[in-house]
């Protein structure tokens, strides 16, 4: 090798600051607007329904929680079970007495079923037309112990609980036509008169109540043929004694059969119902990734496209001294530049459509950080890899293959 061929200096292409990366990138989304647009917007589809998805789940627990933060989670139901024989049990007329005597027990209350009695709006309904309502008579102390809060009028106390009064619960009202409690408002109990002194609203934690008409302890035995033994049985204790409660509750409400006896707590009712709720939006969510699927191949197939247009303009570049690498990194850079763009607009649209739907229901809107960061990096990695091809197949287009297009 001679000495003039070991001086020359080796050449080396320059590296691209990022800034110009970024601007060669957005050129591709300046020049085609619509084209871009509407790639972006299938990316924005699918982000929109992961962000409202978990938004919109969210704010609904999130309404959920405060609800039971007011009215309480140490609730505790007592019901009849079965006999051996398979029958329905009946619980002792001193079981809510021998239950209020529980050391840790900070208050009872009590719902007694009146069977084979039927309500109606009036005498002029058919007979076959009952609405299924249950009729239930129920302690004074019932509203407080459930947390039950009045829509309109008043709760039942111990002068209307001997006389017929009844307080209706929310579908109860809505199935008889009734939207508020007022004196001259009557409905018919079997053959008896009563009128509606108030009006319930939705009862979280004994839902049992909704569809119910509820009336004095008294009056339904003297009108209604009530045998005055209780069917449910609400109780309260200390968050931190509510286990040792429950595990005594059977057989201090019937020592004799205490296998016959049920125990519930509502609260883990809605343990139940948050659980079916994350399946159906772990679905929910599943169809959202398909969205944000189809968003990413038509980003893919929008990059395509763009190299075949503009296989020319490739050409010039690798002539005047472009590098593979410089324009694979261009058309890179353009894919995530358009998913971001997607991305964004998806995340907007996912806090907007949750904020809305929150509102329309009254709750707390709540979006989680993560759902909005989990969107964003999912658009970096769908654009990364919708732009991956078409990037390489522009970068390994030759100068003279790619002018010939011109």
């Amino acid at each position: 090798m001679s000495t003039r061929q070991m001086d020359r200096p080796s050449l080396s292409p320059q590296r691209m600051p990022v800034r110009d990366v970024f601007r060669v990138g957005a050129a591709g989304l300046r020049t085609r607007p619509t084209r871009a647009g509407l790639s972006a917007l299938g990316i924005a589809i699918g982000i929109a329904a992961m962000v409202a998805v978990v938004g919109i789940s969210s704010s609904s627990r999130a309404e959920l929680d405060r609800r039971l933060a007011a009215i309480g989670t140490n609730l505790l139901t007592v019901s009849p079970g079965q006999t051996l024989s398979g029958k329905t049990a009946e619980l002792p007329e001193e079981a809510e007495a021998m239950i209020g005597r529980i050391d840790s027990v900070t208050g009872t209350s009590a719902i007694g079923a009146i069977n084979d009695i039927k309500v109606y709006r009036t005498d002029q309904i058919p007979k076959a037309q009952s609405n299924g309502l249950a009729v239930f008579a129920a302690r004074e102390s019932l509203k407080v112990t459930v947390g039950a809060t009045m829509r309109s009028g008043v709760w039942l106390n111990g002068i209307t609980g001997r006389y017929p009064a009844a307080v209706l619960g929310s579908t109860t009202a809505k199935r008889l036509g009734i939207g508020r409690a007022d004196p001259q408002e009557e409905i018919l109990i079997g053959r008896h008169r009563f009128t509606v002194i108030g009006v319930l609203n939705p009862v979280a934690l004994a839902p049992e109540l909704d569809n119910a008409v509820l009336m004095g302890w008294d009056i339904a035995a003297d009108k209604c043929g009530f045998d005055q033994r209780a069917t449910t049985i609400y109780t309260k204790a200390p968050d931190s004694r509510i286990a040792a409660v429950r595990k005594v509750l059977a057989a201090t409400a019937n020592p004799e059969a205490p296998a016959a006896v049920n125990v519930s707590r509502p609260s883990d009712a809605l343990a139940a119902k948050l659980a079916a709720d994350a399946t159906l939006n772990a679905l929910l969510l599943g169809l959202g990734a398909v969205a944000l699927l189809v968003g990413g191949i038509g980003v893919a197939n929008t990059m395509v496209i763009s190299v075949l247009e503009r296989r020319a303009e490739i050409g010039l570049r690798r002539s005047l001294g472009a590098t593979r690498g410089q324009v694979r990194l261009q058309f890179l850079t353009e894919s995530l530049l358009l998913s971001l763009l997607g991305g964004f607009g998806g995340v907007l649209l996912g806090i907007a459509v949750t904020t809305a739907y929150a509102a329309y229901q009254g709750w707390p809107a709540v979006v989680p950080v993560w759902a909005t960061a989990g969107g964003l990096v999912a658009t970096v990695l769908i654009g990364g890899l919708a732009g991956l091809y078409p990037a390489m197949r522009a970068a390994r287009l030759s100068p003279t293959e790619a002018l010939a297009t011109l």
